[in-house]
């Protein structure tokens, strides 16, 4: 019996794009995070009880472990509970790189039709399968497309009047998110 043929190896151009296109969801979902918890915190406002201050820190603990479709879903919700003006385009945006986040992380990855181009076979919830090649300037796309969501998502939160701490950030690197 012989083993299954190993997949083929991705271009480093291709390789590093998925990877920069990778961490820029991890900070999508940690701005996420934080705005839920700026917006969440003002809805309690300055008189809060101890009850609903112990029921909010409990539900901040439990966002911790939310997948970015939760975040979005939350983050959507705490946006027009807050009634943030042009939210629905943000949350139209997110709701497609959560998609493509889902493409990108989960995808086995084949050699195109043309060079520089791989297929993602990827089949999503819904049956479908992706149908397009893509190359290093596509995955760079979805990159820039999370990065710019990731900062309208902050501006919110600095809205707000909580600005946050951001881990790994101090005045001397000129850390601000």
């Amino acid at each position: 019996m012989s083993l299954p043929r190993a997949p083929d190896r991705l271009s480093d151009e291709m390789a590093a794009a998925i990877g920069h296109a990778i961490s820029a969801f991890g900070f999508l979902e940690e701005a996420l995070k934080r705005a839920i918890f700026s917006l969440t915190r003002q809805e309690l406002g300055a008189e809060v009880s101890d009850k609903a201050l112990q029921q909010w820190l409990r539900r901040m603990e439990e966002i911790a472990d939310d997948t970015l479709g939760t975040l979005i879903d939350s983050f959507a919700a705490a946006m027009k509970q807050s009634g943030i003006e042009g939210r629905q385009p943000l949350a139209e945006d997110l709701r497609m790189i959560r998609l493509k986040r889902n493409l990108l992380c989960h995808a086995s990855w084949r050699p195109g039709g043309k060079p520089g181009f791989w297929h993602p076979t990827f089949i999503n919830t819904r049956g479908e399968r992706y149908p397009d090649d893509m190359d290093a300037a596509a995955v760079h796309a979805i990159h820039a497309d999370t990065l710019r969501a990731a900062r309208r998502v902050v501006s919110i939160m600095r809205d707000t009047g909580i600005h946050g701490e951001w881990a790994g950030f101090d005045d001397r690197e000129g850390g601000d998110a």
